[in-house]
């Protein structure tokens, strides 16, 4: 982990000296920040798209580091905070903002809660990362504070941040409150976990590969329509033609007759360009 290379797709961009040394921060085209956090197994990636009269956070990483710190560099514009979903991996700094759009799940709702020290050391304890950590982070003390919903999110809603409209999608699956973000006029698309250039992890409790499918199929119909990706791991960048081809992936990793990879709890599935985690009790 700690000497994996990162994704070619960062050299595409310009890697800002705004950091506290625990986020890489890129410049993307369109005043659009990535934040990745390159030395947890996880890779989070999460996004700040500034409009002219508001920004707005899609997801707020694992709460290693100080995120709202970062954004308050880049912009002085208040700042909304929608969350692709509510993992852990994707809601750490929420506690940072007083402004939060969520779906109205009570997955979500759980999550808003926050997360104790136990159940952090387990999901992404000492042996997911690696140094250097951030200036005081401490594993024993490692929380996910709890967050306040400001405003629930639908289906189609558009959300204006002063001349840049930006389309909620609602597209549950890996879990019961994942969506996706549309920029049509930049022809981008934001997929959170719905899909990103690595093992897509669908073994989750809460998944459900069914609804998944229909999510999958939707954004998928969208990619003539696309010119890239913004997913929530591994890479900024990823080609929109990658998600008709997990859409005809699932069915046959659901099937049972490829062969796969065995990991623990669950069996990971091969295909170009990405793979597919699958729980043994699916």
């Amino acid at each position: 982990m700690c000497s994996q290379p990162q994704s070619k797709a960062f050299s595409h961009y310009k890697k800002l000296n705004v950091s506290d040394g625990w986020f890489d921060v890129y410049q993307l085209p369109g005043n659009v920040y990535a934040f990745y956090e390159p030395r947890q197994e996880q890779e989070v990636l999460s996004y700040l798209i500034v409009g002219g009269k508001r920004a707005l956070l899609f997801d707020s990483g694992l709460g290693m580091g100080k995120i709202g710190a970062i954004v308050r560099r880049l912009t002085t514009l208040p700042v909304i905070v929608l969350n692709s979903h509510t993992h852990f991996d994707h809601v750490g700094g929420n506690s940072e903002f007083s402004d939060i759009y969520a779906v109205d799940s009570a997955f979500t709702r759980k999550s808003a809660e926050g997360h104790p020290n136990a159940y952090m050391l387990k999901n992404a304890g000492p042996a997911s990362a690696c140094p250097p950590l951030p200036a005081g982070f401490d594993f024993a003390k490692y929380t996910i504070k709890p967050f306040h919903i400001t405003h629930t999110i639908h289906d189609g809603e558009i959300i204006d941040l002063g001349d840049r409209p930006l389309e909620v999608l609602l597209t549950p699956g890996h879990t019961p409150d994942a969506l996706c973000l549309l920029d049509r006029k930049r022809k981008e698309l934001y997929t959170g976990d719905t899909f990103y250039p690595d093992e897509i992890w669908l073994w989750w409790p809460e998944t459900d590969l069914d609804a998944y499918q229909k999510s999958i199929e939707r954004i998928a119909a969208l990619a003539p329509s696309l010119q890239v990706l913004r997913p929530a791991h591994s890479a900024p960048e990823a080609d929109p033609a990658l998600l008709a081809k997990v859409a005809l992936a699932l069915p046959q990793a659901r099937g049972g007759k490829m062969q796969y990879k065995v990991e623990e709890g669950r069996r990971a599935y091969q295909f170009s360009g990405f793979s597919i985690a699958l729980s043994n009790a699916k």
